[in-house]
């Protein structure tokens, strides 16, 4: 392992982040100086962990389920350490705990999600993907509007999600990735009856692709069956064309286990497939099994 640590932030401090963190550090059986923890005092003084970083006021209260703009402050704070701290050397990777967007708008959090905000800060153009018990996503489109999934599908971004798919298999120890692309259309366009994307320009680009990527299926799949298909073992990873289209599925098959990771950067940051949970925060319910893997993934990809 890197000897640097990997950063990993609190989140909402009123959402399910803290508690979840804290459940795998009572199960953790590594050391924890490979660890630094970001987050306010109060969950800091709880936590066993040798490295910690205190962001905000010390007086800040936590309170499960009731969000504020102070704890949306606090998450902000706790990313921008983790980016900054990486690119001074600080730290080898990020994990972060999930967050409200929207309460983080109100305090200067101007990005749609935490993933441009790391491409903001380090550079690089990101490729978001996960990874759960069964099924392997990587996304050509994410945090945009569906209406304007049209405009943002490019050859140049189907292409990156392709290679960020083969890349991300190898990283995995999948030697030879099966990749299958979905349609953009129903019935991956029904040959031209449906749709005219995947006859014009998405099936082409994938046989050119082929050249370079032995194992890219050399055209679409229909999405409604492919994931099925996908979770039996017949592909190793599937490219989503936007977002719902591959997180629904994924998180209907692997929702306590998926790890978000975010490709295509300087450095690695991956997080949890949930969001805050306020409804259950602080119930002691929430499981920490995604948080769990997005440590290991991380580890194993820094590695």
């Amino acid at each position: 392992m890197s000897s640097l640590p990997i950063a990993i932030t609190c989140g909402d401090p009123s959402g399910v982040g803290p508690e979840v963190i804290s459940a795998w550090l009572s199960s953790c059986r590594e050391s924890l100086n490979n660890y630094c923890f970001i987050g306010p005092a109060q969950w800091l003084d709880a936590l066993s962990a040798v490295n910690k970083m205190v962001v905000g006021n010390g007086s800040y209260v936590l309170t499960p389920g009731k969000p504020s703009l102070e704890g949306a402050k606090i998450a902000f704070d706790a990313l921008r350490i983790a980016a900054e701290g990486c690119v001074n050397k600080q730290f080898s990777g990020v994990v972060t705990g999930p967050v409200n967007k929207h309460e983080m708008q109100q305090v200067g959090f101007h990005y749609p999600g935490q993933t441009e905000f790391f491409a903001d800060v380090w550079g690089g153009e990101p490729v978001m993907a996960f990874a759960g018990g069964k099924l392997r996503v990587v996304l050509a489109t994410w945090h945009i509007p569906l209406m304007q999934v049209g405009r943002y599908l490019t050859k140049e971004a189907l292409t990156a999600s392709i290679v960020a798919a083969h890349d991300l298999c190898l990283s995995l120890g999948i030697l030879e990735p099966r990749i299958a692309v979905c349609g953009l259309n129903p019935h991956a366009g029904e040959g031209g009856l449906l749709g005219s994307e995947e006859l014009s320009w998405i099936n082409p680009l994938l046989q050119a692709l082929q050249i370079q990527f032995t194992g890219l299926l050399p055209k679409t799949l229909p999405a409604d069956t492919l994931f099925w298909r996908h979770s039996q073992g017949e592909f190793d990873i599937v490219v989503a064309l936007y977002h719902d289209q591959g997180l629904a599925p994924l998180k209907l098959i692997d929702f306590d286990t998926s790890v978000n990771i975010t490709l295509g950067l300087p450095f690695i940051r991956t997080s949890p497939d949930h969001g805050t949970a306020y409804n259950i925060a602080g119930k002691g319910i929430a499981s920490h099994k995604s948080f769990k893997n997005a440590i290991s993934l991380a580890k194993k990809l820094i590695n």
